[in-house]
């Protein structure tokens, strides 16, 4: 995740995790935006649920509550602000509509992330059982601790059947930290599983 600047602040996205919360005013934008490109390279619908944060990473699913009349929203990081003080979260037209900010413009608000990827993880218990098979596929490795962790939530959410983990190995020049699926039964079904969800950059490890 890249940091940026805008009016001369400097501005570092960071990792977050499922059920991390922040609370803080929020507002929302939209026809002076609508169809211009957001941070993220997309096309701005104001009628989207859609979400600008300044910090958190792109395609975070997040919870969007009014604080003083209980309403809530979902809403996608897509796009970079709101760079006013006090202010956490520009939400859509859409999803400002939906916890009344087209009527009072502004509102106290307490923001949730309950996924990533534009899926929001699962708060129930996973119906399939989880595959026990030795073969894995290795789909990140970091140097922070902090970024393994955001890829195990990511695949954990989306692929609750295999066991998805963190492995610190010791490198030359220190740590490294790889997140790992495991359960598949065979190096073939590892390898199709690569190819099916295009991990270019992925790999089949073998316990």
């Amino acid at each position: 995740m890249r940091s940026y600047t805008i009016a001369g602040k400097r501005y570092h996205p960071t990792p977050v995790h499922v059920g991390q919360k922040m609370r803080g005013v929020a507002s929302w934008y939209g026809p002076n935006f609508h169809g211009k490109r957001t941070s993220n390279g997309e096309v701005y619908n104001m009628y989207a649920k859609t979400a600008a944060h300044k910090t958190w990473p792109m395609d975070t699913i997040v919870e969007v509550k009014n604080l003083k009349t209980g309403q809530k929203t979902t809403v996608r990081i897509n796009d970079r602000g709101p760079f006013v003080a006090g202010r956490i979260i520009d939400c859509s037209f859409a999803a400002g509509k939906e916890i009344g900010l087209d009527k009072t413009g502004l509102a106290e608000v307490e923001i949730k992330v309950i996924g990533f990827s534009g899926k929001a993880a699962s708060t129930s218990v996973p119906q399939q059982k989880v595959l026990t098979g030795n073969f894995g596929v290795q789909v990140g490795a970091f140097r922070r601790l902090e970024g393994a962790h955001v890829y195990r939530l990511r695949y954990a959410s989306s692929h609750p059947k295999y066991k998805t983990m963190v492995k610190r190995s010791k490198i030359a020049d220190g740590e490294i930290y790889r997140v790992w699926m495991m359960g598949f039964a065979s190096e073939e079904e590892a390898r199709d599983f690569i190819a099916r969800n295009g991990l270019s950059g992925a790999s089949v490890v073998r316990q």
